[in-house]
């Protein structure tokens, strides 16, 4: 069995998800693994399916068709997976809404040699105030040189400067 790695995007409604999966399993795949979302009045998704190698062409055909739907789909090129020597934290941010702050912590990041393996963020009223709060959800995988204490050193110095909460988590 070969993997094709999928992306999937489509104006939000009812039954894209299971037109999707359909065009998969009539075709000799079977989906692995998905991260799918609602955003704006869209619907964007990344799978993982499993097909066979002689079956690849057809269904990769059958998924492009979809665009009569309106779906639209991404191939992207897979290969081995390399072992992962990360140690994973999970990283938590909120304070208030201003532009650069993805940017900021994302470079200090970078910086230190650590895999934004998982990221979510979204914004919301605070509660009892007009502001909009900022907030953040991340997997964060550190390497081997990296201490969990000294990121989270770093990490809480740049919160300071943007005035936002931060709370790490070793991953259990």
């Amino acid at each position: 069995m070969d993997h094709l790695i999928v992306t999937v995007f489509a104006p939000d409604k009812p039954g894209q998800v299971e037109q999707i999966a359909s065009c998969i399993a009539n075709h000799g795949g079977n989906w692995l693994e998905s991260r799918m979302t609602h955003m704006a009045g869209q619907f964007a998704g990344i799978l993982r399916v499993d097909v066979p190698a002689e079956s690849q062409a057809r269904l990769r055909d059958a998924l492009q068709s979809l665009s009569a739907y309106g779906i639209r789909v991404q191939f992207a090129e897979i290969g081995t997976e390399p072992a992962s020597h990360f140690q994973h934290i999970h990283m938590e941010l909120v304070g208030n809404d201003r532009p650069g702050i993805v940017r900021d912590v994302t470079r200090l990041l970078t910086e230190q040699g650590v895999n934004v393996e998982r990221l979510v963020t979204y914004v919301e009223p605070a509660p009892m105030s007009s502001e909009t709060l900022f907030r953040a959800h991340a997997l964060l995988g550190l390497p081997p040189t990296l201490s969990k204490d000294t990121l989270q050193e770093r990490l809480e110095a740049l919160a300071d400067e943007l005035m936002v909460e931060l709370r790490i988590e070793a991953e259990e």
